[in-house]
């Protein structure tokens, strides 16, 4: 009874579980820092999302567990929130911080949200995945743009 129990544990454990893949030109890890970084056409898929950059450097903590993605020069993303909205854009640099499950985007950014037909551009984006709320921030010489449909109704003649 006690492996059927351990059994059904872990086969619960692997079905949450998401492979996190990554691909680049070259990495260098030092387990001591916690810090890996990968570089040249970088690639990275969990699940549904996806985010690429010329640099990624990933932090971790003493249990080797993520606690956050920087990504530089040319980043791009897509990404699908808790609630099932689904984002894609670029920016040229984005943070990941996996235990607030939100990305921060940073300079010349352009999003869409492509179920709702919303785009936003800024020099500064943030996005929640569990909440599925976004905000943004203009610089001195760019104001933040949204731009959205509006259904209107035609009165009838």
């Amino acid at each position: 009874m006690r492996q059927i129990i351990l059994l059904t544990l872990f086969l619960l454990i692997s079905v949450q579980a998401e492979q996190l893949k990554i691909i680049a030109e070259s990495f260098n890890g030092d387990e001591k820092t916690g810090i890996t970084i990968f570089q040249g056409d970088v690639k990275i898929q969990k699940g549904a999302d996806e985010l690429n950059a010329s640099t990624v450097t990933i932090y971790t903590d003493a249990k080797r567990k993520p606690t956050k993605y920087i990504a530089t020069g040319n980043v791009s993303f897509y990404i699908k929130t808790e609630n099932k909205s689904i984002y894609k854009g670029k920016a040229q640099k984005a943070i990941f911080v996996p235990a607030k499950s939100e990305y921060h985007f940073y300079t010349d950014v352009h999003i869409e949200q492509l179920d709702e037909k919303k785009e936003i551009n800024g020099e500064e984006v943030v996005i929640s995945t569990i909440e599925g709320k976004a905000r943004a921030k203009g610089g001195k010489s760019k104001p933040v743009i949204m731009t959205f449909e509006i259904e209107e109704k035609k009165d009838k003649k």
